[in-house]
């Protein structure tokens, strides 16, 4: 069986983030600090981040979700754009993700010394949120119990990431989140104009009960 990039990504991180369980000091030189990337112009930190997580459940989570969401978006820009352009630009959407997601934070917290996040959340997000344009009514599961077409619990995460972060109150960086999803929408509809279209076309007709 021919190896995705989707689980060459989850390979590579899991192996990075179990390093980062048993060495204290790589966990801290990777960790997302806006103070040492501003004083410290360790910018490196905004990948880096994104490869390193808080514990198992944390790494399990972001790289179970990955893993579903992230074949959908890497056959869509392979049958876009070929194989090879459609492996580069599906590598480089997802480290954008990280990337994008954390700029908000970095401005917002760039001269607090104390603010650290990791994880992988924002590559994650706007994952299953490019994912979403591309198929909104696939169901989408919470905890396997409540499960609703895309496009729907897509909404109810952005409003509620939007008012957590403004909250910021649980040491969740919802901000993240928020704008890893933008970013995922922004970037297939930008590569994939033809990608709204579809969309609409595809939830005009959607009836819930």
């Amino acid at each position: 069986m021919e190896l995705t990039l989707t689980t060459a990504i989850i390979g590579i991180t899991a192996i990075t983030s179990i390093l980062g369980f048993n060495r204290p000091d790589l966990l801290e030189r990777w960790m997302f600090i806006p103070y040492r990337i501003k004083h410290r112009n360790q910018w490196d930190r905004f990948v880096l981040s994104g490869f390193i997580h808080k514990d198992y459940i944390h790494l399990l989570f972001n790289m179970f979700t990955f893993y579903f969401f992230g074949g959908v978006v890497e056959l869509f820009l392979r049958y876009q754009f070929g194989k090879g352009m459609g492996g580069f630009l599906f590598v480089a959407f997802y480290l954008l993700g990280i990337i994008i997601s954390d700029i908000p934070t970095y401005v917002k917290n760039q001269g607090n010394g104390y603010y650290r996040a990791l994880g992988a959340s924002g590559g994650t997000a706007a994952t299953v949120f490019a994912s979403i344009v591309i198929m909104p009514l696939s169901d989408i599961c919470l905890f396997g119990i409540i499960c609703l077409p895309g496009f729907i619990l897509g909404g109810i995460f952005l409003i509620y990431s939007y008012v957590k972060g403004k909250q910021d109150s649980d040491g969740i960086n919802h901000d993240a989140h928020l704008y890893g999803a933008i970013f995922g929408i922004a970037f297939i509809l930008i590569l994939s104009p033809s990608s709204a279209g579809m969309f609409l076309e595809q939830i005009k007709g959607f009836r819930l009960f």
